[in-house]
């Protein structure tokens, strides 16, 4: 028996990626990228309005308000306004500048701002030349002589400027990531439209038993219906891998060879359920070793899932999970799962959150490390109503996994542990 830690070593040691090929855009959400994707354009490509309003140049108003300070305070006789003054600065009224053109998104603007000039400017046009501010249209009223007057003053520009966030050939994505939705936008901004990806692993599914049946199938006494396929196929879905099901095989030596033997050629990973403990008809790591399978590891320190093996054929994995369908699911969780990411160019990282505990979790048998589900609430981590590995309804309720290490036997109320997040 390897402990969890060795386990997973093994399995990360011996996952190469499969080689890569290019996709669509539309098809690369879930896959991983094989190649480092550098910007073909500055971004923003051109200065650019961050709000609805009208582009001018802030010297202009700042010009008018020292007037506009200088025309209360100054005698009458003391100011004789030139032709070139803004008449509502005599007035001793806000500045007011006059409206020369309006300029829609994706539209290039006509004219160069010049003094008492603006624009009229949605979100996301282009600034006009001469322009270095734009006052939102709600701190502006629109007179009915072509003007505005500014009725509230405003320290921010607006303005998204020109390469702010990315300069042509600044790399924007790193091989290896995986493709989420944020990537995707990323990629379509760069038009990267085909990008170079990993390739994904076929992978097989087989559920082992004399007493299984299909989901479909109302199940005779001491049969029980086949709830692991159907399980590890959602686990491989939300992987963006699609699975191959082989369905059902009975526990006698030929049925079990001949099913394995046909799963191996028609995948790159298979993975078994049951077959795998110390009964009577657990025929499975001996029929891998008749096939030529090299087992890597065959018991796990980790409760539950013991009675994991992992063996490899060439350039062929097989995984022989134990039956009950909790410690399938956790297995897959923690081991198949970062190995299968491996296999498709992607270090694997759970993600986690830290969180106290609302109550101790006790265990009598501190040999192996427990895996164990818990929800959370109100920032508290408490743990599941939990009967055993054949409990999967108590997985229904469970927010998350939780450690506790090998020689632990309880951990304290108020502790802060992290949660590997389902």
């Amino acid at each position: 028996m390897i402990t969890f830690d060795e386990a997973l070593d093994c399995l990360l040691a011996n996952a190469v990626p499969l080689g890569t090929e290019q996709t669509p855009l539309t098809s690369s959400p879930g896959r991983v990228l094989a190649e480092e994707i550098r910007s073909d354009i500055d971004m923003p490509p051109f200065n650019k309005s961050a709000v609805d309003g009208f582009a001018c140049r802030r010297e202009d108003i700042g010009l008018l308000e020292d007037r506009d300070v200088r025309a209360r305070h100054a005698a009458p006789t003391q100011h004789a306004p030139t032709s070139t003054e803004n008449t509502d600065v005599r007035a001793g009224h806000a500045p007011s500048l006059r409206v020369i053109e309006t300029i829609p998104a994706g539209a290039v603007p006509r004219h160069p701002i010049g003094p008492y000039q603006c624009a009229k400017i949605m979100t996301g046009a282009m600034i006009p030349e001469g322009a270095n501010t734009v006052i939102m249209v709600e701190d502006t009223e629109e007179l009915s002589d072509g003007t505005i007057r500014i009725t509230k003053e405003s320290s921010s520009p607006n303005i998204c400027h020109k390469a702010e966030d990315i300069r042509k050939g600044d790399p924007v994505l790193a091989k290896g990531i995986l493709i989420t939705p944020q990537a995707i936008a990323v990629l379509a901004s760069v038009g990267a439209v085909n990008p170079t990806v990993f390739k994904q692993p076929a992978v097989a599914v087989i559920s082992t038993g004399d007493e299984l049946v299909e989901p479909h199938e109302f199940p005779c006494p001491a049969m029980i219906r086949n709830s692991n396929s159907s399980q590890l196929i959602a686990q491989l879905g939300q992987m963006k891998l699609n699975a191959i099901d082989m369905g059902i095989s009975g526990d006698s030596k030929d049925a079990l060879y001949e099913k394995i033997d046909e799963g191996l050629k028609r995948s790159d990973v298979l993975i078994l359920s049951g077959g795998v403990s110390m009964g009577d008809y657990d025929y499975v790591p001996a029929i891998m070793k008749e096939l030529g399978i090299k087992i890597l590891f065959k018991s796990v320190a980790v409760q539950p899932g013991r009675p994991t093996v992992f063996g490899r054929k060439g350039s062929g994995f097989v995984f022989g999970l134990p039956g009950n369908p909790v410690s399938s699911f956790v297995i897959f969780e923690v081991l198949v799962k970062p190995f299968l990411y491996k296999l498709m160019g992607h270090d694997f990282t759970p993600r986690l959150i830290r969180l106290p505990l609302a109550a101790p979790i006790r265990r009598r048998n501190k040999t192996r490390k427990a895996i164990l589900p818990v929800f959370i609430r109100n920032g508290l981590i408490f743990p599941v109503d939990y009967h055993g590995s054949a409990h999967i309804h108590s997985y229904i309720h469970a927010h998350g996994l939780i450690a506790v290490e090998t020689g632990i036997n309880e951990l304290n109320q108020g502790e802060l542990h992290d949660v590997r997040l389902l």
